[in-house]
Parts: structure tokens; C-alpha cells; sequence
């Protein structure tokens, strides 16, 4: 498969498609080893289909795998019994420039998640803030270029974006979620790279749409098909793509604008409502020398 994609970038760079750099990405996972459905609070979660935890561990880890092989640092957090859904690091903070905004979460079953991630990070010297109002994370923050794109609707209160404004340091922009399936902003709207992004629009409202449309015009509109298998749960190093192998019109999409999609296969976890992105908390540390 390797070679298949770098035959593929090579023609790609040929072809007149740009060509795409990776850039080492600082990653925090959590083994789904205490992974279960148990509870539903969101429509993907049907605590009567059985889950198989080993099945979940050994997808889980060919994820982590392909991030090594890649070159990027990917740093562990215990999971801790009880918190089946611990896996889903991308939602337990926000980090941007080495400031934490730690997540509080909506739901009753994933309180416990936002002190654990928190503590992990204090007790790494990183400058961490405890949210005021609810917020989970990565799930409804995404950095891109300059700014940060914020998800309400579901889960993350909209007055806890101007909180991360003033913490993290970067203009915030809202947007709204509509549809249930999508309750979190990374199901529904991927960074692939600085100012690239990929969308599904139905996710959003008719006002978020048109932002969407203003500030990224060039941007990869996702099928209904796509979205359902939660195509843009997907992470970017700025070259590869990790995604759902069974979003193939986003896959052949991104081969066009010069990306290297990589399909995974997380279906298991995919029964709790998650994917690549979901498991997967960047560690945006600060750059030494950068401005204070």
C-alpha cells in the first residue's frame, strides 16, 4: 500500500497538484481497552448491539502504528476504568501554543474524563484552564491556519468560545450544528491543511454554511454517503489522511488536491460515535522562540 501511494503522489505532483509536506504532529491517545456502549448519548450509541473490546484495542493500535510510521510522537494517558469512552482523547482538551483549555463535559457519563485529561497535562508543566462553561475539546474546536472553528449545537456552549478566544489566543469561529448524527464539529468538518478543510454542509445551518463558503470557497464538500460513515472524522499531517476506508468519494477527492488518503478501519469504535479523529488529541506545543 505504500508504495501504491507514494507512486500515487509522485504522479499527482507530475499531474500539476500541489505538493503536499508533512509536518510532525504531537499526538495524546488512550487505549480503548476498557471500551464499551453502556449508555447511549448520541445516535450511534446502541448499548443492546454487542462490542468486542479486543477488536476495538487491535484497530485502535494500527492507528497509533500509522502515526509512528509516519513520524509522528504519539504520548499515552491511562485509561481509567469506568470511562468507556476515555478513548476519544480528541475530546478531553484543546491545546494551542502549549495552553490547555481543558473540556467540561455535557453528559453525566464522561465528567470524570475532563479531570483526568487535565491532570495529565498539569502534570507535564503545561499551562491548563478549566473551562466555565461546557466544552469538549477538540470534538467542537478545531485549529486551522490562524483561527480556530467552534461547534455548538449539541454539546459545546457557545459562551465558552469566547473563553477560548481569550485563553488560546486565536479569533473563534462559531458554528452551528443541526443533525444529531453529527452533535460534534470533527463529524462533520476536518483541517486538512492551514486554510483546507473538508465539509458536509447539511451538518450546519443555512448561516454557518455561508461562512463556510466565504472563508474556505476551495473547499472538499463531503456526500450524505461520506458523512455516514464518518468520512471527516479524519486527521491530516498536511500530506496524509487518515481516514474511514469507506469514504471513497472524499478519498478520490483528496487524491486530486494532492493529499495521500490512508483508509482505517475503526468500526468498532465507531459504534460509540467516534473514528480517527476522535481518538486522536493534537498537542499543539509552543514553538521555542515564537513570540510571547
Amino acid at each position: 500500500m505504500q508504495q501504491d501511494s507514494t507512486a500515487h503522489q509522485a504522479a499527482s505532483t507530475a499531474g500539476g497538484r500541489p505538493a503536499r509536506t508533512v509536518r510532525p504532529r504531537h499526538f495524546l491517545m488512550c487505549s480503548p481497552e476498557h471500551f464499551d456502549v453502556v449508555y447511549s448519548i448520541n445516535p450511534w450509541m446502541e448499548p443492546e448491539k454487542p462490542t468486542d473490546t479486543a477488536l476495538a484495542v487491535a484497530q485502535w493500535e494500527r492507528l497509533r502504528s500509522l502515526y509512528l510510521g509516519l513520524g509522528h510522537k504519539v504520548e499515552l494517558i491511562d485509561p481509567v476504568p469506568g470511562l468507556p469512552d476515555m478513548v476519544f482523547s480528541a475530546n478531553g482538551a484543546t491545546v494551542v501554543d502549549g495552553k490547555v483549555l481543558a473540556a467540561r463535559f455535557r453528559h453525566a457519563q464522561r465528567v470524570d474524563e475532563g479531570p483526568a485529561y487535565a491532570a495529565w497535562f498539569r502534570e507535564r508543566g503545561y499551562e491548563v484552564l478549566d473551562g466555565t462553561h461546557i466544552n469538549e475539546g477538540e470534538g467542537d474546536y478545531l485549529v486551522t491556519g490562524d483561527r480556530i472553528l467552534a461547534g455548538t449545537g449539541f454539546r459545546t456552549d457557545r459562551r465558552s468560545h469566547a473563553e477560548a478566544e481569550r485563553f488560546l489566543g486565536r479569533p473563534v469561529v462559531t458554528l452551528e450544528l443541526v443533525d444529531p448524527r453529527f452533535y460534534h464539529l470533527d463529524t462533520a468538518l476536518a483541517v486538512l491543511d492551514h486554510e483546507e478543510i473538508m465539509y458536509y454542509p447539511a451538518a450546519f445551518t443555512p448561516g454557518s454554511r455561508a461562512t463556510l463558503r466565504e472563508l474556505y470557497p476551495d473547499a472538499i464538500v463531503a456526500t450524505e454517503d461520506d458523512a455516514a460513515v464518518f468520512g471527516l472524522n479524519a486527521v491530516s499531517d498536511g500530506r496524509h489522511v487518515l481516514l474511514p476506508e469507506q469514504a471513497t468519494h472524499l478519498i478520490d477527492a483528496l487524491w486530486s488536491r494532492g493529499f495521500v488518503p490512508i483508509g482505517v478501519d475503526l468500526s468498532e469504535l465507531l459504534k460509540s460515535g467516534g473514528s480517527s479523529k476522535c481518538c486522536t488529541l493534537e498537542i499543539r506545543d509552543r514553538v521555542p522562540g515564537a513570540d510571547s
